[in-house]
């Protein structure tokens, strides 16, 4: 029974910390983005990080839920 117990938790536990990895990405992408327009003296590049961070995360994110329905079924 706990085998089990610990098995259905496993997928729930993957996804607790979600929200602050991606917040987490999504404000180092925007960091780096200012950087590179303090550098260069542009004004695109946090536009272009934050974007490339926010949907390079939901593809992780979305990956991994499909992998975890997969496994379970």
């Amino acid at each position: 029974m706990k085998k089990k117990q610990k098995k259905s938790l496993n997928p729930y536990l993957r996804f607790t910390s979600v929200a602050f990895q991606m917040g987490g990405a999504i404000w180092l992408g925007n960091f780096f983005g200012n950087w590179l327009d303090t550098k260069f003296n542009t004004t695109y590049w946090e536009n272009i990080m934050t974007l490339f961070v926010v949907f390079a995360a939901m593809y992780l994110v979305i990956s991994q839920v499909l992998k975890i329905s997969k496994d379970n079924d």
